[in-house]
């Protein structure tokens, strides 16, 4: 080849590779960029992330193509490209025995959620969830609580937004062996640290008005989602139009996840209501670069809409998988967990 051989003269030239590796999909964030472009990548394909995008243009400078850029980006920025990757992380949630545990593990649920508020129906006592711990850490042959990086959980010099599309990514990582999440309402954090070093928790959830602020690593003893209440009518409906713009406002740095579920106007529950809200929230959320795990009156008849409509990065399920509450219908879990993947895979092969 006579340009590698001029290459490879000595006139000090660096030699130039004579091929260029290129990603071909699932790129919507500087965060991929940056990762493929640290394995060699030269070129990376955009293509559904940016006709999702809110704004398009920003969507391309989010990219942040310049690799001397990076961090002084990271840091500052409040857009993101449209995430596209699909359904990644499925959450079955009100567990109160390692035998239900057990079945959405083997049916390949992500995260198996204990409920530790007193007025549910679901709620577990420290030994309960201590069992379901041990039942969920041999299924997934681990004897110890599965931690993230630093690099992942790092709240410096990262904004709230690029912050949550990184954890998004370490959280796929790490829950590929299943993880057990203890959901809190409105309760200390010195009870929610206790039952996380006593139980052996891997996340927990806050389901409550503590604030954005609450979900804070060092506050809580491991990483933690964080609810955010989409307030309706009692049949979905009604929900107030900035609702988008206050969440992408509101969100900091200290949650691992955002997951939005249903909250029913005039109600002081609280999530738990079994009726779906406007998914096009979440889609157009998602749109603006923010992952968000999806709740409220998921089914198995209506999962494979939820997933290939909105293509949430992640689900949640409790009721709707339930034969009573607190005890789960084995077929139910299969079902969701299977409809979910399908789903998800079809939906994929449109990116």
């Amino acid at each position: 080849n006579a340009n590698a051989n001029a290459n490879a003269s000595g006139d000090g030239e660096k030699k130039k590779p004579e091929y260029a590796i290129c990603a071909l999909s699932g790129m919507s964030s500087a965060n991929d960029v940056d990762r493929y472009r640290k394995k060699g990548v030269g070129m990376c394909l955009i293509g559904e992330s940016l006709m999702r995008a809110a704004d398009p243009k920003a969507a391309i400078e989010s990219l942040c193509l310049n690799p001397n850029d990076y961090d002084k980006y990271i840091a500052e920025s409040t857009r993101a490209s449209a995430y596209i990757a699909g359904t990644k992380i499925i959450k079955v949630c009100g567990i109160t025995n390692p035998d239900d545990a057990l079945v959405a593990c083997k049916h390949g649920a992500n995260l198996i959620g204990v409920i530790f508020v007193p007025k549910s129906k679901r709620c577990v006592s420290a030994d309960q969830a201590k069992s379901v711990v041990d039942a969920v850490r041999e299924f997934g042959e681990r004897s110890n609580r599965l931690s993230f990086s630093a690099f992942a959980m790092e709240a410096d010099n990262i904004s709230p937004l690029q912050s949550l599309v990184r954890k998004a990514r370490a959280m796929e990582d790490v829950a590929r062996r299943p993880l057990v999440v203890g959901v809190f309402q409105n309760q200390s954090h010195e009870f929610i640290q206790e039952m996380v070093e006593v139980c052996g928790l891997d996340l927990v959830q806050l389901h409550g008005k503590e604030g954005m602020e609450a979900a804070n690593l060092a506050k809580c003893g491991v990483p933690a989602i964080r609810v955010v209440d989409i307030e309706t009518n009692a049949d979905g409906t009604g929900t107030a139009p900035g609702a988008i713009d206050k969440l992408l406002g509101d969100i900091t740095t200290d949650p691992i996840a955002i997951l939005l579920d249903t909250s029913i106007k005039g109600s002081k529950e609280g999530g738990g209501t079994g009726v779906t809200f406007d998914w096009g929230i979440a889609e157009k959320l998602q749109n603006n670069g923010l992952p968000v795990i999806i709740a409220g009156g998921l089914t198995p008849t209506n999962v494979k809409d939820a997933v290939m409509g909105t293509r949430p990065w992640g689900i949640d399920v409790s009721s709707g998988v339930e034969a009573s509450p607190g005890t789960k219908n084995h077929d139910h879990v299969e079902a969701f967990v299977k409809g979910a993947r399908d789903a998800a895979v079809e939906a994929s092969k449109g990116i």
